[in-house]
């Protein structure tokens, strides 16, 4: 097998290897589902950042890391004996034959308002089967663990999806100018008023996103990496004039800012 073609047996067969409990490696063996779970977390971002980037050499790469994640957990399961890597290919073929059924089935889908319809129906179905109840709230099993800006979209999504939401993205708009108001009402107030005032905020410009159909998570780390060049353009102008931070007064490093504001604007005309 060591020498065998790469496939996802031989990935398995690494896998077991690696959690013998008397050849393996030490680290691995004392792996739990908990423990592996902030790596699974961190490959799935490495992943993002590959794409990001536009780096498929590197995608290349942490595709298989994350791979390995999927399978680690499968190993755990079928040591204890509760699912393994074949139940879980099982579940999923199973879970996208059955939530696609214009392309697997007769069902006359066309329009992606049907697709999507369909879709959140078939998870409504498997959340009741799940629960044993008709009467599980729409929220129960988004992920506490989500970044707080996808759980806000995704609880906002499920919502809609029963009628509860604003029907024009103007009035979204209106409630985003509502809460800044009510956020300058509690500057001068108690911390605990202020903070929740300023989360009703971020709760609605994640709503602006929502109806604009863009994905708040990543608007976020598109302009973290926008702010990022520009600030990186700043210190290098700073270091440039032989001068510290403290030795410019703010409207030389807001000139600074904008300088790098121009140079990108010039880099999207070419």
């Amino acid at each position: 097998m060591l020498n065998e073609k790469p496939s996802i047996e031989k990935l398995r067969w690494i896998m077991a290897k690696l959690r013998d409990p008397d050849t393996g490696c030490p680290w691995d063996i004392k792996q739990t589902y908990a423990s592996v779970v902030p790596h699974t977390i961190e490959e799935a971002y490495e992943v993002a950042d590959a794409i990001a980037q536009h780096d498929y050499t590197e995608l290349e790469k942490e595709l298989g890391d994350l791979l390995f994640q999927v399978v680690f957990y499968a190993q755990l399961g079928e040591e204890e004996k509760r699912f393994d890597f074949d139940s879980v290919l099982a579940a999923v073929c199973e879970k996208l034959i059955r939530r696609h059924p214009h392309v697997f089935s007769d069902s006359d889908l066309t329009s992606d308002e049907e697709i999507k319809r369909n879709w959140e129906q078939e998870k409504a179905k498997e959340r009741a089967e799940k629960n044993n109840s008709n009467n599980l709230s729409i929220l129960a099993d988004i992920p506490k663990a989500l970044p707080a800006l996808s759980q806000a979209a995704k609880i906002q999504k499920r919502c809609s999806h029963v009628g509860f939401d604003w029907p024009d993205i103007n009035q979204v708009i209106e409630k985003v100018e509502e809460e800044i108001q009510e956020v300058k009402d509690e500057l001068a107030g108690d911390k605990a008023g202020l903070a929740e005032e300023l989360g009703d905020l971020l709760f609605a410009v994640v709503n602006v996103c929502r109806h604009a159909k863009q994905d708040p998570e990543a608007l976020l780390r598109q302009a973290n990496a926008k702010f990022t060049r520009r600030f990186q353009h700043v210190e290098k102008q700073v270091s440039c004039a032989n001068k510290s931070f403290t030795d410019h007064d703010l409207a030389m490093l807001e000139q600074y800012w904008q300088q790098a504001k121009a140079q990108e604007k010039l880099q999207h005309k070419d």
